[in-house]
């Protein structure tokens, strides 16, 4: 194996420990770099960049490798959290980890790492790439570990960021890199997996939107024009959410109580024009299953939109692959899905995704929903 010089992201979590650990025992030059992309609120409890600043560097004296402390604060306003504004006020819901990956993770950061003579960057994502033989074109592939793969984020990658990575944990189960840790004594071994928004951390999510979305408070209403109360703020809400509504079971006027009074309630529309908030109970309510999907701001692996046919798709993480029809119209810019079976709470701003196999070929971001007999009925209203 060639020797090479190699600068991995250095997160402070166990993962990216783990992949500067394996490359250096391959032999390879291994430089960390941190990447510190928040400090509106450094001293808050939830901002846990310092902490995870001093588990990095204690990785990297334990492994005997060289680490640099490097601040993107400005890119990640500009390039991340500014879209992820913009496109909860319009009422969408997006993925910054998405964004994240593709502005920072894998152009501010890889542009820095090759001023820094790095050959390689690697990170502790779940996933993995590979050289197709034939086409010569670089392909990401989900992780081994299903439960942890993480291609949905890297989904937006293009041929000259992959032909750049490395993601040597995406070869392995999380009960291995554990181990791993834990064997080499690493003082993160134990540390649990960050949950939280892309560098922002773990924090009470509605507090945080409101120092910088403005709050139009408006009507609940359900599928019948039933008012159940009142939202705070049509950003605050996410299709298919359950929790935080503040409202109960609804009985019409002398009808006897049945098992359907309480039910849950999902959010299952927002009307922008009017402010209205519409949810339905149920789990499996028609409003809350779409048959078919529109997607923009597309980005193609393979540099250009896959064949015709019947693909693997994911509209959310963590979600089963779905089978997804895409027709010969699909450009570098928009695709249509149609899906043979419903698929529950697909949301505007999410991202859709496609695989073929264990290969991701790319996606978009969700920008309209088709459903069945809820289109009709939610126009009607």
């Amino acid at each position: 194996m060639v020797k090479q010089r190699i600068v991995v992201g250095l997160s402070g979590g166990v993962d990216s420990a783990v992949t500067a650990y394996l490359l250096k025992k391959q032999g390879h030059e291994v430089v960390g770099i941190f990447m510190k992309n928040w400090e509106d609120d450094d001293d808050s409890e939830y901002c846990s960049s310092n902490i995870d600043f001093v588990d990095a560097a204690a990785v990297a004296d334990v492994i005997g490798i060289e680490i640099e402390h490097v601040n993107f604060a400005a890119d990640y306003k500009d390039r991340v959290f500014a879209e992820f504004l913009r496109e909860y006020q319009a009422g969408r819901t997006p993925n910054p980890d998405v964004l994240c990956n593709a502005e920072i993770k894998f152009k501010a950061f890889l542009d820095h790492a090759m001023r820094l003579g790095a050959e390689k960057i690697a990170t502790g994502h779940y996933a993995r790439v590979r050289q197709n033989p034939e086409t010569r074109l670089f392909e990401l592939l989900k992780g081994l570990d299903p439960a942890k793969d993480q291609s949905y984020f890297l989904h937006r990658l293009n041929q000259a960021q992959l032909s750049k990575a490395m993601f040597p944990v995406g070869e392995l189960q999380k009960t291995e890199v554990r181990r791993i840790a834990e064997e080499i004594g690493l003082p993160n071994a134990k540390k649990k997996d960050s949950t939280g928004i892309c560098f922002i951390g773990e924090r009470p999510f509605r507090d945080f939107l409101n120092r910088y979305i403005s709050k139009e408070p408006g009507l609940i209403l359900d599928d019948r024009n039933r008012k159940l109360g009142k939202h705070v703020g049509l950003s605050f809400y996410t299709l298919g959410q359950r929790s935080g509504l503040g409202i109960g079971g609804v009985k019409e006027k002398g009808a006897a109580r049945g098992a359907g009074d309480h039910a849950p309630w999902f959010v299952a529309r927002k009307d922008l024009e009017k402010n209205i908030l519409r949810v339905v109970q149920g789990h499996d309510h028609p409003w809350l299953l779409s048959h078919a999907l529109d997607a923009d701001n597309t980005s193609w692996i393979a540099g250009h939109p896959p064949a015709a046919g019947t693909y693997g798709s994911k509209t959310r993480y963590r979600q089963p692959d779905s089978p997804a029809i895409i027709g010969a119209d699909a450009t570098n810019s928009l695709f249509h899905l149609d899906f043979p079976e419903a698929q529950w709470a697909v949301t505007p701003g999410q991202s859709a995704v496609l695989y073929d196999g264990e290969v991701c070929l790319g996606g978009g971001i969700i920008a309209q929903v088709g459903t069945e007999a809820g289109v009709a009925h939610a126009a009607a209203l």
